[in-house]
């Protein structure tokens, strides 16, 4: 996945529900989605057909109805959208991103723990690969 083909807010929105649902139609997707976007159906529906020239979604007919599903996994997509920020704001460093995060956020000592322990296992890959 490329900067180009990472999706907007409504866009990942709308995935998020097909990666929940695995499959759905326009109209699942607006029920999904009305209650905190107040969302037109053809808002949707338009957006889903766009979604699917970006190759984001694809569908398949049954009937006169289009059951939508995503195109690309929640994983390539965060790394995606995560690359694309670190780049955008922080040069590409890594090592910046991880510095904001642990001085504007609030993070407790089990999440402490989980950085360091990820930490260490990539310090491991690293010398593996050496």
């Amino acid at each position: 996945m490329t900067k180009t083909t990472s999706p907007g807010e409504l866009q990942l929105a709308i995935l998020r529900v097909l990666w929940a649902c695995g499959e759905a139609t326009a109209s699942d997707v607006h029920a999904a989605l009305h209650a905190e976007r107040g969302l037109a159906p053809t808002t949707i529906a338009t957006m889903l057909k766009k979604m699917e020239k970006r190759g984001l979604v694809t569908h398949r007919e049954e009937g006169r109805r289009f059951i939508y599903r995503s195109a690309v996994t929640e994983e390539a997509v965060t790394r995606s959208m995560v690359t694309d920020l670190t780049d955008r704001l922080f040069g590409g460093k890594a090592s910046e991103l991880m510095g904001h995060l642990l001085a504007e956020h609030d993070i407790d000592r089990a999440e402490l723990a989980e950085l360091n322990r990820l930490i260490s296992q990539a310090e491991r890959r690293r010398k593996d690969r050496s």
